[in-house]
């Protein structure tokens, strides 16, 4: 059976057919309602609606154009990773003749339904077309198996990916054809972990404005199939008064949920209130996603206050020159009631400051939170005042509970901006420049951090730094008054750096000159004096040719040639090369060569080669045989083969080589006897 990619006529007619069957729709069955699944349990899907959605690139194994693999039959599952490690995981076929793909993608910070546009999400995946279990285990491929026939007998697992801490992940479960038994997806041999070490608690809860419904906020997400629908999973320390129904809006598209309504019967009068959780009828409390239960028998505190209106009495602080304030509120506004304009409100201030719109964070027309939106940034620090007014609606702001906030004011302060430019002074010196360091005192600034070629810092206003070296130095500074902060950077040119340097032929033959050039840095250099170890001496900045007489008491001498370079500030540096003078540079072989280690004519080598480039030199024996070879002249043959001395006789050498001095080539054949 051809499956799942456009390899013949027939896996075309699938996928025009596939293409033509009816979209996924059940829950589970699109990224953006994928089941989620925790390392510590079994998930057991038994059927799987058959369906086709869009098509999904695989990568090495999908074409171009419309040869992506078909999204068929899925099923979506997502999970978060808690600890980094690898991800080990079985999907076993209810039938083991089913023949189960997947693929794993990395969603975090990405809509799900980005797995059909973006390929840089995908982690890895099996689409073998082998039966049996399939998934991700240390004896995988490390690569994604593309479609096959089932006798191709491919390894259907792959190597186990690596998570991230913190990343979100979603992994498609999908079968070709329209006949199977289901599966199970169980994880585990890896070393990373996906199952949440928070366990569930309930978190919080508030009445509704009537007293009918008490909004009950968890600490993470639980199962929807947890919850009663009858709201025994609750009772409320009231005689007389219960939990009729609890229902959370998140249901309707998904597995789980964080918040959940619960519906009491009589209404709830002012006054205070405990409402705890039970096993309700369903025989348990409230379960997360790795089947851990909310406590039997936990409470929270419910306070039903008389229904007053909602002041404006809280302002998030705001950060440095804001354009938007954000004002929180008690109980929820309803959204319809802010003025989008923003004319319910105006603020005054050290500078005129106008209002040019305001809106929630709405949800069910209520937000907690309003932002005002001015027309420019707040940048000159002082105190502020916003007020709140009748706007062009006609009224100010409206609570949930439809309670009309009186008008009223609220104060807050804006810290100016921040300017980090700072002031440098140089002091000169031979051993060491200093350099005193300046910050004038505004904008409220109390926070300085240096940094001196990211090698040293300060946190001081004006702190003063010491230089040995006296390249350009690279000094940057973050000035910040708490709220605001800038950052400004400088580079330090000292006008006394000094750098000796020169470059010289490094060997000198008989009768050759040797060639000098100066490559000083410096700004002011006022004296130069060399010593060229000839007998010679010069204080120009760029000397003539030297030359050197031949060495007496050996083939060659290292001879050192010294520049002392001094500048206007009185300060000098020295730089010395050392050259080499050879006696000879005639390039040739001898005709003889006696190996007894007597320390004469020991070894075969061409001699005096300074002047070659590219040297090979070979050594054959009467038999034709290379028995020695080099391309470095100074290797010389002892007159060894394989580790044996070589007979005493005649041998043949061929030497070539590139003579550096005009660029030609040169090749030389001739004989050596090795006496023994």
């Amino acid at each position: 059976m051809i499956r799942k990619v456009l390899i013949s006529l027939l896996s075309f007619f699938l996928m025009v057919t596939c293409a033509k069957a009816q979209g996924c729709t059940v829950l589970g069955q699109n990224p953006s309602t994928a089941f989620p699944v925790c390392g510590t349990t079994t998930f057991i899907q038994n059927t799987v609606p058959i369906c086709n959605s869009t098509d999904l690139f695989v990568p090495g194994c999908s074409g171009t154009g419309t040869a992506d693999y078909q999204n068929k039959n899925p099923y979506w599952y997502k999970f978060t990773c808690y600890q980094s490690g690898t991800l080990g995981f079985v999907i076993t076929p209810n039938d083991l003749n089913d023949d189960y793909d997947w693929q794993l993608y990395d969603i975090t910070g990405h809509n799900p339904d980005d797995v059909y546009t973006d390929r840089t999400i995908i982690v890895s995946g099996n689409w073998a077309g082998t039966y049996a279990p399939t998934g991700a285990s240390a004896s995988g491929v490390n690569f994604i198996q593309c479609a096959s026939s089932p006798d191709a007998n491919l390894n259907a697992f792959a190597k186990m990916p690596n998570l991230i801490a913190g990343h979100n992940y979603i992994l498609l479960i999908s079968h070709f054809t329209d006949t199977q038994s289901g599966y199970s997806l169980s994880f585990g041999g890896g070393t990373s972990s996906i199952t949440d070490p928070v366990l569930p608690h309930l978190s919080k809860a508030s009445p509704s404005c009537d007293g009918t419904e008490i909004r009950v906020k968890l600490n993470k997400k639980m199962k929807c199939s947890s919850l009663a629908a009858d709201g025994s999973d609750f009772s409320i320390n009231i005689p007389g008064t219960s939990i009729v129904n609890a229902r959370s809006n998140q249901c309707a598209s998904g597995f789980d949920l964080d918040s959940v309504i619960l519906t009491v019967s009589p209404i709830l009068t002012p006054g205070n209130y405990t409402l705890k959780i039970k096993n309700g009828g369903d025989g348990n409390t409230l379960v997360d996603n790795c089947d851990r239960l909310v406590p039997v028998d936990e409470s929270l505190a419910v306070k039903v206050i008389p229904i007053v209106p909602t002041p404006l009495d809280s302002i998030t602080k705001p950060g440095c020159a804001p354009q938007t304030l954000e004002l929180v509120f008690k109980k929820g506004i309803k959204c319809n009631s802010i003025a989008a304009d923003g004319s319910d409100f105006t603020v005054t201030g050290p500078v005129p400051v106008t209002v040019s719109s305001a809106a929630g964070n709405c949800g069910n027309g209520i937000s907690s939170i309003i932002l005002v939106t001015l027309s420019a940034p707040l940048q000159v620090g002082g105190n502020y005042t916003i007020t709140l007014k009748p706007g062009s609606d006609g009224g100010t702001i409206v609570d949930e509970c439809d309670q009309v906030t009186p008008s009223s004011s609220l104060s807050f302060n804006i810290k100016d901006t921040v300017n980090a430019d700072f002031t440098y002074n140089i002091i000169y010196g031979c051993q060491a420049n200093t350099v005193d360091y300046s910050y004038a005192t505004r904008d409220g600034v109390n926070s300085w951090k240096w940094n001196f070629d990211n090698l040293r810092s300060s946190n001081l206003q004006n702190p003063v730094i010491s230089y040995t070296s006296f390249q350009p130095a690279n000094t940057r500074l973050i000035a910040s008054n708490g709220v605001c902060s800038d950052t400004a950077s400088a580079v330090i040119v000292f006008d006394n750096f000094l750098n000796a340097a020169f470059e010289i032929t490094d060997l000198v033959c008989p009768k050759d000159l040797a060639t000098i050039k100066n490559n000083t840095a410096g700004k002011i250099i006022t004296n130069w004096t060399w010593i060229f170890g000839n007998g010679n001496t010069s204080s120009i900045k760029d000397p003539t040719p030297q030359m050197y007489s031949n060495p007496v008491t050996a083939t060659v001498q290292r001879i050192p040639v010294i520049l002392i370079a001094r500048n206007n500030y009185g300060c000098q540096d020295t730089a010395v090369q050392y050259i080499k003078v050879v006696n000879n540079c005639y390039i040739a072989v001898p005709s003889a060569f006696t190996p007894n280690g007597d320390g004469l004519n020991d070894y075969l080598y061409p001699l005096n080669a300074y002047k070659a480039s590219n040297l090979k030199f070979s050594v054959y024996n009467r038999f034709g045989q290379r028995i020695f070879y080099t391309t470095d002249w100074t290797n010389k043959w002892d007159g060894r083969y394989k580790g044996q001395p070589a007979d005493a006789g005649t041998y043949v050498w061929i030497l070539t080589f590139t003579n550096t001095d005009t660029n030609k080539a040169v090749e030389q054949k001739g004989t050596s006897i090795l006496i023994r």
